[in-house]
């Protein structure tokens, strides 16, 4: 059996950017064949994804990337908040805001297949899924390109807004920020989506059939909750943030400002989080361990 030597181990981790003691067990197995080690590292790396891949990432960051009038937003998702701090993560994310921003794939199979230093971006999201231990998903991204100028608004690396303007710079940022305070869901009332405004209509409906009044006072009741809701979630009817006697709207126009789009991603946003019970957790594998 080879001796194994700690400068062994750190030439194969340079290698493979494999965790140390990954290095040392893929060693030992191969008896200190360096070719080998790393044959069985790359085997046990795609087997740590492919295991991994079940697991829910409810976690992550959103970043965003301008250049000039063409920009990129996107959320990488991870399993723990731990992991959305990681460097190598934080680094991936905002390598693929710069890609999706030069190469303009149309969704996230055909990111996963460009390329970035000679390999793919799935290849990349595997080997950082092997060195991190976390499955890892990119789950969606936003790029703007025209003649518009873009804004963009990080509150921290949970929640990301991109705006697309013309104007004042000063006043699409407020617009930014005030977009990731108040998580309008549209411009305009005319924009918001048929299936949010119905399934609106359906809550103020039966809320307002349980006040026994006639039918005419009914439907009066269900139309003015559904324009409520509308001014409520459309951003140019939203009371600004930072002056809330004026609508977005009067802010805008009062700066000469038109803002033309906007996405705002939060981290997690309409993912099912797995409930834990952490004393259930420890007394499930004290019993496993009594058993062993």
């Amino acid at each position: 059996m080879a001796a194994i030597t700690a400068s062994m181990v750190a030439e194969l981790r340079a290698k493979t950017d494999a965790p140390m003691m990954e290095c040392k067990k893929a060693l030992t197995e191969a008896d200190g064949q360096m070719d080998r080690a790393e044959e069985i590292l790359r085997v046990k790396l795609g087997s740590k994804a492919s295991k991994a891949a079940s697991r829910v990432t409810a976690e992550g960051i959103v970043t965003a990337y301008i250049n000039g009038t063409t920009g990129a937003l996107i959320e990488l998702n991870c399993e723990t908040d731990f992991v959305a701090k990681n460097d190598d993560f934080l680094a991936f994310g905002k390598a693929l805001a710069e890609l999706i921003a030069a190469q303009n794939p149309a969704d996230v199979a055909a990111l996963s297949a460009l390329t970035l230093d000679g390999e793919t971006i799935e290849d990349r999201r595997s080997k950082l899924i092997g060195k991190i231990g976390e499955n890892m998903t990119i789950r969606r991204f936003k790029r703007f390109a025209g003649d518009h100028k873009l804004v963009s608004y990080l509150h921290g690396t949970r929640i990301g807004v991109m705006v697309e303007f013309s104007g004042d710079d000063v006043a699409a940022k407020d617009v930014a920020m005030h977009i990731a305070a108040m998580k309008p869901v549209a411009l305009s009332s005319s924009q918001v989506p048929a299936d949010l405004i119905e399934k609106e209509r359906s809550i103020a409906t039966q809320k307002a059939a349980e006040s026994g009044k006639p039918a005419e006072i009914i439907g009066k009741m269900v139309e003015g909750s559904v324009q409520k809701y509308l001014k409520e979630v459309s951003l140019f009817d939203q009371p600004f943030v930072k002056n809330d006697k004026q609508t977005v709207e009067q802010m805008l126009k009062g700066a000469n400002t038109t803002v033309h789009a906007f996405t705002m991603y939060v981290v997690g946003e309409g993912i099912e989080k797995k409930s834990e019970n952490f004393a259930e957790e420890v007394a499930a594998q004290m019993a496993a361990a009594k058993q062993g």
